[in-house]
């Protein structure tokens, strides 16, 4: 057929099973159902049209990161510049449901299959920490104050950072006040200092904002021109590091399948991530995953690798992103590269490295990969994130990567999912699109026309069918039919044996 004249065709097996069974995710036992299909090969593009009939994404090239992924791409700067380990308890991955006005996630784009991460310095760092010190400061207990402004003083002189500690003003009981300690000061006096502190590390030689910056250390860094563009993805990402900074991060993506040289030279160190990450986080027994199995989940694709000329240089199919500091792998992002989109499928870690929020880091990677794509390929301009639960925390946290879009279930039109929570609110099940009168316009509507490969023979249903006696067959095919589409079911091959 001429729609093929370029490749082979996608071969699928379909399975019409509905039983119920227990969820991964939310662990009802009798949660989850579904119909699946086996690819034997897939090509991309109708990969591409099968996951808008059923999966989510995100609009990565208005993103604008949000306050909490900018604290993790500080963390993950601090770490590489300085090998600051935050204290306390980092976990902030996505299935943290809590994570605050988390926005749309587009991530760090690559053109070639190994690129270094060349981050640049961390001129924003006392800044930072001051404003984030700010913050904290208004979840203190009344009684809990932050150190003095000479404490501060002196750290920013010595170029130490700045951490904040605690300074317990309760009075002794029938005594009163500590004399010996620094009285209360309302919360907004201890920023108006610390804004003073910062505008002079800027300029310590003028006059700023009505004072004079006298007898204050110079400052540690040049002063930056003022902008009032919020700084994009990309600035967060790519902030320079200084010449001895304590750790290097390289990001590199292999093709996985079929495997590259990298990929091959490179499996073993990332099974043993995975294995690790499945026993610390999963709490999986030492002898499972198998290699084997490691390969089959997470290696193997259906996909047909494809590098048309105005795709993007990688190409089209299935990759490994692979995180690597200090020269080991500590991470590793799957994903599929598609004609309209980057789909992420899974993301393994060394637990060692949890401190570092790795999920939420790494899907801000791929984001921002999506929109470097988008420059080659100007169609390739979204970020798919998979399925979304709204009861379910574990997956709830996608909706904050916005903006984004919601798969109306029926129709088959993407709608913001700012228009579609209010009715996930009332009820698990929602058609998203408000007209009452639209339907699915590619619909199955002449199911004879879908292409079947029975006995090494390609030949339409409804040639097929006539050689059928089984009533549950033709059930079978028209349920699939209804799930893949039209353009679909006359695109690809249903094996039927």
């Amino acid at each position: 057929m001429a729609f093929w004249a370029g490749g082979s065709p996608s071969i699928v097996d379909y399975f019409p099973s509905e039983d119920f069974y227990r969820c991964g995710y939310c662990k009802n036992e009798s949660g989850s159902r579904s119909n699946g299909m086996w690819a034997h090969s897939m090509t991309v593009q109708d990969y591409q049209d099968l996951i808008d009939r059923g999966w989510r994404r995100c609009r990565p090239l208005q993103f604008q990161p949000s306050k909490s992924h900018k604290k993790v791409l500080k963390k993950m700067l601090k770490f590489l510049a300085r090998g600051e380990v935050p204290k306390g308890s980092c976990e902030d991955e996505p299935m943290d449901s809590t994570m605050d006005d988390a926005v749309a996630g587009d991530f760090a784009l690559i053109n070639k299959l190994d690129i270094q991460c060349d981050l640049k310095t961390l001129s924003d760092d006392v800044k930072e920490s001051l404003q984030s010190e700010g913050k904290n400061s208004k979840k203190e207990e009344p009684h809990e104050l932050l150190q003095s402004q000479d404490s501060v003083g002196e750290k920013l002189g010595s170029g130490e950072p700045s951490h904040s500690v605690k300074v317990h003003t309760v009075p002794k009981p029938g005594k009163g006040a500590d004399l010996s300690k620094p009285p209360c000061r309302k919360a907004k006096e201890i920023r108006k200092e610390r804004k003073r502190l910062k505008l002079m590390q800027q300029n310590p030689a003028g006059e700023l904002e009505g004072f004079q910056a006298q007898g204050h250390p110079p400052s540690l860094f040049p002063p930056k021109a003022k902008s009032n563009q919020p700084k994009s993805l990309e600035d967060l990402i790519f902030e320079s590091l200084p010449e001895n900074a304590s750790h290097k991060l390289e990001v590199r993506v292999v093709r996985s399948s079929p495997p590259s040289s990298q990929f091959k030279a490179t499996l073993l160190e990332s099974y043993q991530v995975y294995k690790r990450y499945q026993m610390v986080i999963h709490k999986n027994s030492p002898d499972t995953p198998t290699e084997s199995q490691f390969t089959r989940f997470l290696c193997s694709s259906p996909l047909e690798a494809e590098t048309p000329p105005n795709g993007p240089d990688c190409g089209y199919g299935s990759f490994h992103q692979q995180y690597w500091l200090d020269g080991k792998i500590i991470a590793v992002g799957v994903i599929d590269i598609l004609p309209n989109c980057v789909s992420s499928v899974y993301l393994y870690y060394d637990p060692d490295y949890s401190f570092l929020s790795l999920g939420v880091y790494s899907a801000l990677r791929e984001i921002a990969f999506t929109r470097q794509l988008h420059e080659k390929t100007s169609q390739l301009s979204y970020y798919y994130m998979g399925f979304y639960i709204h009861s379910c925390p574990k997956m709830k946290y996608k909706g904050q990567y916005r903006p984004s879009d919601l798969l109306c279930p029926e129709t088959y039109v993407w709608v913001p999912i700012e228009q579609c929570l209010p009715s996930l609110e009332n009820s698990k099940y929602c058609r998203f699109n408000q007209d009452p009168e639209a339907v699915d316009e590619d619909r199955s509507t002449e199911p004879d026309r879908l292409q079947v490969f029975h006995k090494r023979a390609i030949m339409p249903y409804g040639v097929y069918k006539k050689q059928q006696k089984d009533p549950s067959e033709e059930a079978a095919v028209l349920q699939y039919a209804s799930l893949v589409g039209q353009k679909c079911s006359e695109r690809m091959l249903l094996f039927r044996n």
